[in-house]
């Protein structure tokens, strides 16, 4: 699955590249991300940043993505180190500051943005069939999620239709469960 964006990093001319993953929840961003890092094609791995991490509760997507760029990818392309606040589900509060440094994955709902996608080296849109997708992220969380589903959707969908991710992506990659292994293609050139 990884296999498309290992060689788009390989290729990349940076030498500690960013990349960003993004696309509707339950397509597989956590997954992509996961065989990304365990088989980084650099001595040095990449650290893996989860915007669920940072999103400050259910209707926060725009206000990640808002932090990931100035908070973190800004900084780091200024500085070499960025950071982020990690938001504690349980008690509804900023959390712990991490700091960190290329090389980078940073995977989740709203990571491509047009403010993000001019700092990072790889931008890769995954995609998923609707109800497939909505089945393994209900799954996935285990009731968790069903709740704020319809109310999520609404927020993502109105991120896309204002910052068209799928037109800033490197990569495309097509997560149906007939797609094996996962089919990619490039966007540009």
């Amino acid at each position: 699955m990884a296999s498309p964006v290992i060689g788009a990093v390989a290729r990349s001319a940076a030498p500690t590249p960013i990349v960003l993953i993004d696309g509707p929840s339950g397509a597989g961003k956590s997954t992509l991300a996961d065989r990304l890092v365990a088989a980084w094609p650099a001595a040095t791995p990449p650290a893996l940043v989860r915007m669920d991490d940072i999103y400050p509760g259910w209707d926060g997507l725009d206000a990640a993505s808002e932090l990931l760029v100035t908070e973190l990818l800004m900084p780091l392309r200024a500085t070499g180190c960025g950071r982020w606040q990690r938001y504690d589900w349980p008690t509804r509060e900023p959390a712990e500051w991490h700091p960190v440094a290329a090389p980078l994955v940073i995977e989740g709902c709203g990571s491509i943005s047009r403010a993000a996608a001019p700092l990072a080296d790889l931008r890769v849109w995954l995609t998923a069939d609707d109800s497939a997708r909505k089945r393994r992220a209900l799954i996935r969380d285990k009731g968790g999620f069903d709740a704020h589903w319809d109310a999520w959707q609404a927020s993502f969908d109105a991120f896309v239709a204002r910052e068209n991710p799928v037109a800033l992506a490197d990569l495309v990659v097509n997560a149906d469960a007939g797609c094996t292994p996962f089919e990619a293609r490039r966007v540009y050139g």
